[in-house]
């Protein structure tokens, strides 16, 4: 693995918490839908990170759930941001377009 690779690859896991937020922001989202739209990125996670990730997230109450009968097996955990989540997304929208351009004014 190059430097570069092991540089993003600690970004990439940072990012994560962040896209969480903005997949469960659009809609209430089961675990499995997450991984799968995670899986057609360059975030592709575990599903033990996953779940260590919503349970911390809900811990901080930016996160909650609802049980849901499935057609295909046992109730299922549906997420949906919280007031709070939705705050924490709105921040840290706004703090990755600073980023951006802090990025676009320093490379030019």
């Amino acid at each position: 693995m190059s430097i570069a690779e092991e540089k993003l690859g600690a970004i990439r896991r940072g990012m994560l918490e962040f896209l969480i937020l903005k997949i469960v922001a659009s809609e209430e989202v089961y675990a499995a839908d997450m991984l799968s739209r995670l899986k057609k990125t360059d975030f592709a996670t575990q599903e033990g990170t996953l779940y260590q990730l919503l349970s911390k997230l809900r811990r901080e109450e930016l996160l909650e759930y609802t049980w849901q009968e499935s057609e295909s097996g046992p109730p299922r955990k549906y997420y949906r941001l919280t007031v709070k989540g939705r705050a924490c997304l709105s921040e840290l929208n706004k703090y990755w377009k600073h980023l951006n351009s802090i990025v676009d004014k320093v490379g030019n």
